[in-house]
Order: structure tokens, then sequence, then C-alpha cells
């Protein structure tokens, strides 16, 4: 007897929860841990970049190509038909604010926000707020309800479960980095030398807890000293918090002459960014993980890293941290990557060696034998019936 994965992937919309779904997918066989197929149901633009295999089945509902109350109703009425159609075992959703009622499931916690009161009042009385408020009971929800429960740090495992107690199944399994990132060696070679202007990068759409308003001002005093440096903001966003950033470039750099901006680009072109700079800066407060954070590690910059939430866990002793909250905080940090060449040459050196803990194939195998763990944790009888389709196929 064989096991049957069912994905959720109706909503893996930002460039993490694609990425995260290709990864697993494209680099580890779910075969060599007893599972016959899995069913994905995606919209068709996701479904076209994952990898044709003979255990993978690719559906495409037409409502997941609608708005998203088409896709919210699809998930929640239909879902689970489709899973017990196809005689699933469990369903795996990537997004723990699924509300398909379908068990058992393993969900995957990718957002923090929810959780992080401190982040959240940042968002004071709105519709956003109220978005979180709600977004936080789904999240609960379908952990507590969850057969098993996947977070990305130690640190997200830690938080989460102090606000919603203890959950009795779980595992850290941290997002992967694609071979594209990983080009530290030409990375290495340009940073023996002081480039002027000094190219700092900073990846990530505008959001309240990003804080790119303050990083723009530490570049800002930076130039004010003299410092030949410039900033390249990529990501985009919407809001509040995007208008903050362009009414602080407005006064920092009414001339556009250091600070430049672009919107979202696909996540193929990030590789080509990073390796035309000279320095990472990652100023986020709230993160579960940050798969940006990993890639820029991957790619051999020295990085200019907040020391807030699971950042310290993931980048370690790889970079210089500051207070994100602080200009003068960013400044000093970026400012020790300018003036010492060695540190930016050992910190980018140190960086890419800590993200060889990083990779899809040892996330997808982590990810597929857990899941595949917790269907035997719960029938005992699928367990022994598995073992030995396993070992017949091992004799062939």
């Amino acid at each position: 007897m064989r096991t049957v994965i069912g994905i959720d992937a109706s909503r893996n919309r930002s460039g993490g929860a694609r990425a995260h779904l290709i990864g697993i997918l494209g680099h580890a066989d779910p075969s060599a841990h007893g599972i016959s197929k899995v069913h994905v149901w995606s919209y068709r633009e996701l479904l076209d970049q994952l990898p044709d295999a003979r255990w993978l089945v690719k559906h495409n509902p037409p409502a997941l190509e609608k708005t998203l109350i088409h896709q919210a109703w699809w998930q929640y009425r239909f879902l689970a038909r489709e899973l017990r159609r196809y005689n699933c075992d469990i369903l795996f959703t990537s997004d723990a604010g699924s509300i398909c009622g379908f068990q058992p499931s393993v969900v995957m916690s990718q957002d923090m926000l929810s959780y992080e009161q401190r982040e959240m009042r940042r968002y004071g009385i709105s519709l956003a707020r109220l978005r979180l408020i709600l977004l936080r009971f789904i999240q609960t929800r379908s952990m507590k309800r969850a057969a098993g429960t996947i977070f990305l740090t130690e640190y997200a495992a830690q938080v989460v479960q102090e606000e919603i107690g203890e959950l009795p199944r779980f595992s850290v399994i941290p997002h992967g980095v694609g071979k594209a990132f990983r080009q530290a060696e030409v990375v290495h070679a340009r940073l023996t030398v002081l480039r002027k202007p000094l190219r700092c990068l900073y990846v990530s759409n505008a959001e309240m807890y990003k804080h790119q308003w303050n990083v723009v001002k530490a570049i800002g005093a930076l130039r004010k000293r003299g410092y030949s440096v410039t900033l390249l903001l990529i990501g985009g966003g919407a809001g509040k918090a995007l208008r903050m950033l362009e009414a602080e470039i407005s006064r920092t750099d009414p001339k556009r002459e250091f600070v430049v901006t672009e919107g979202f680009v696909r996540h193929e072109s990030v590789p080509i960014a990073l390796a035309n700079s000279d320095v990472f800066i990652f100023a986020s407060s709230c993160e579960s993980q940050s798969i940006t954070l990993v890639e820029a590690m991957a790619s051999g910059l020295p990085i200019a890293c907040s020391d807030r939430g699971p950042l310290p866990e993931v980048l370690m002793d790889g970079g210089v941290y500051f207070d994100p909250e602080d200009v003068e905080s960013i400044s000093a940090a970026v400012e020790r990557l300018i003036l010492n060449q060695d540190l930016r040459l050992a910190m980018g050196k140190r960086s890419a060696v800590l993200s060889e803990r990083y990779s899809w194939e040892r996330c997808g195998y982590e990810t597929w034998r857990f899941l595949r763990e917790t269907v035997d944790s719960l029938n005992p009888e699928h367990t022994r019936l598995s073992r030995v389709a396993v070992a017949a196929d091992q004799r062939e």
C-alpha cells in the first residue's frame, strides 16, 4: 500500500510560496519515502513551472484563475471532495490559512505577522489589522486541527506555540535556495576592490515591518558623510508602507541621484541583481525565515541585517547586525562594511558557507519524510503495508 499526497497550492501567489513548491517538487523524489502519487491543485502559471514526473498529477480548476473570492470558495467547498476522489491519504498545504476542512492534514506556517503583537500594532485601526486578526484565527484553527505542522525556524515554532499552545506534532524544515543564486566565487572576486559608488541592494516588497524608509535615510546619512554609495530597492508594494517610502525618497533624494526603485521582478531576475551589487541590506522586523535573506547569503554578498526575529538564527555570524528602527544603527552597520575590505570579504564568505545548510534537496527530503511519517503515525496498518510495498520495489 502506497501513500497518496494532496497539495493545496491554490493560494501560493507570493515569490517565496511559489519557490517553495517548485523547490520541493523539483529536487526530491517522494517515491523514495513510499509515496506513489502527489496531486497538486493550483493555477496554470504555477503548474507550468512544476516538473513533469510520473508521480505528479497537476489539477487546474477554473476557479483558481479567477478572483480571491472564487479561490476561497473553491478551497472551502470543493477541495475536500477532490482529495477524496483521488484517494489522498493526507492534505499538505503550505498556507496555514487554508479553509479546507479535509483531515488529516499537515500545514506549513509561513506567516509570523499575525503572531507578533508589536508588529500588528504598526497597522493601527485599519482593514489591514482586521485582516491580520482574521488570519490569525484561521491559522490557529488550521494548526490545532492538523495532524502535523511545519515551521521554517525554531524561532517561529517557539513564538507561535507560546501564543496558541503546544502542538502535538511539528517539524522545523527551512526553505531551500536555488543553484542560480550560488555565485559566491564571482562575487568574492569583485569584493577585493571597493567599487565606487558602492551598490547596496534591498529586495522586498514595501510593508510596515520592512522599514525601507529607514534604509533610505541611512544611505542618505552616509552620503552626507562623504561616502559614495547607492541603493537599489526591488519589490514594489502598496498602501501606507509604499507611501512612506516614496515620501522619504522625496525628502532624502529628491533628484533620484542615488536611490533607485524597481517594482516586482521575476524570481529568476533576482540573481542578476545580487551579482551586480556590493552589499545586501535586509531591514525586516518580522519574518518566519526569509527566503530573500537566504538567497543573498548564497550569492556571497556581505550582509547588513536586522537583529529581529529569526534572522540571527538564519544568518548567525555571517553578517553585521542593526536595529531596523534606528537609522544611525543601520548606517553604522553599512559603514563598517564600507570601511573594512577584509570584513566585507569575510562576511561574504561566511554567509555563503552558512547558506549550504539551506538546499531544496534537503527541504524536499525532510518534507516528504515528515508527511509520510505523519500518515504512518495515524494508521499503523498503513505503515506495515507501505513498508512491504517499498521492500518489494527495492527487491525489483
